[in-house]
């Protein structure tokens, strides 16, 4: 593939993502019922807008609980690999 085809192909591809990222999208954050219990709650100072908060922030905490999960035992697995590996190196050297 010449140099020229392969610029051409990341020029699309960045066009096209950065019109992509650009376009608003309309959405609704929250389902009918929460949004209406997170208006109401704070209207009459209920305190289920807190409970609703504090679910919101479980829900979002465990998907970076998992991330940092698969991170450390990445960064294990190959800070073990890579000691080894420099073992081997000096072992040989030493021979």
């Amino acid at each position: 593939m010449s140099f020229i085809h392969r610029f051409r192909i990341k020029l699309i591809v960045t066009v096209l993502s950065i019109v992509l990222l650009a376009t608003p999208t309309l959405s609704s954050a929250q389902c009918a019922m929460c949004s209406l219990n997170a208006e109401n709650s704070t209207k009459e100072g209920n305190t289920q807008g807190k409970g609703l908060n504090d679910g919101i922030l479980f829900l979002l905490a465990m998907p970076f609980m998992i991330a940092a999960g698969v991170g450390f035992l990445w960064y294990k697995k190959f800070r073990n690999s890579s000691d080894r590996n420099n073992f081997t190196l000096g072992k040989q050297i030493e021979e």
